[in-house]
């Protein structure tokens, strides 16, 4: 039978306030996702209230703030604090982004910390990554060749082919992107994504590359390409800035040029 209501351990209580520290009067609360998937509990909202004259500007800042003087239980993913890893992405005041490049002052009142939506959650803001990097490995993201290489210099390229790659290589693979788009919700076992096929054209559209045309044939699947509806959540959550519906879009030119 249909089952129109969300599962009883889908839904969001509330948890623990975490008062401000005696004596701070500049204070910003942050409303955190917590989840322990160990303890049979439902998901609750904590939430702190952070001292900003002694916190830094980011909001990842302020997470490792809670995590080493308010709350040791909190859990999520970071690494290199510069926007460049990819590890710290999460939702931040409804829009997915990266923690260590989202300025605090620019979530005006309460600030609301959840993990990617539509992915299984490990724990707190960390999501399973796992389906996403099976999928990017399916698309082999190296460079495939036939010809033997130089023997005494590495592969060249021109300046224009060169130029083809900007706004592709950039991606820091923080799936922002895909976990922000309506066709990867409700097809993400079969559709393979904004920041998949963003990568995918970044070695389909590299002169060095020599297998475009069996990149294309993998893609060439109702569900794996067509999938994407040009909705273009995927290029307003960027936080790089990048383009992942144009890269798609010209994949899907290549598909027909290679009809005639």
């Amino acid at each position: 039978m249909v089952e129109f209501t969300l599962p009883a351990n889908s839904k969001i209580g509330k948890g623990k306030t975490w008062p401000k520290a005696d004596g701070a009067t500049n204070v910003k609360r942050f409303n955190i996702y917590r989840w322990n998937g160990d303890d049979g509990k439902n998901p609750q909202v904590d939430t702190y209230e952070v001292d900003m004259d002694q916190c830094g500007p980011m909001v990842l800042d302020a997470l490792i703030k809670i995590k080493n003087e308010i709350d040791q239980t909190l859990t999520f993913r970071r690494s290199c604090r510069e926007g460049i890893c990819g590890s710290c992405a999460m939702n931040i005041d409804g829009t997915n982004t990266l923690a260590c490049t989202k300025f605090i002052d620019e979530v005006k009142g309460e600030v609301n910390v959840y993990p990617l939506p539509h992915m299984s959650v490990v724990k707190d803001l960390v999501p399973d990554v796992n389906t996403v990097y099976a999928q990017l490995s399916a698309i082999e993201p190296w460079m495939k060749t036939q010809s033997p290489p130089p023997p005494d210099k590495e592969r060249l390229q021109s300046p224009e082919d060169r130029r083809k790659l900007d706004g592709l290589y950039e991606c820091i693979l923080c799936f922002c992107c895909s976990t922000s788009c309506p066709s990867y919700w409700w097809n993400g076992e079969r559709y393979l994504g904004p920041a998949v096929l963003l990568q995918a054209y970044r070695w389909i559209v590299d002169s060095r590359d020599e297998y475009t045309g069996d990149r294309l044939d993998a893609l060439e699947d109702p569900f794996r390409l067509y999938r994407c509806h040009t909705i273009m959540n995927c290029s307003k959550t960027c936080p790089k800035g990048l383009n992942p519906a144009r890269a798609i879009a010209e994949i899907k030119k290549l598909m027909i040029q290679r009809q005639f």
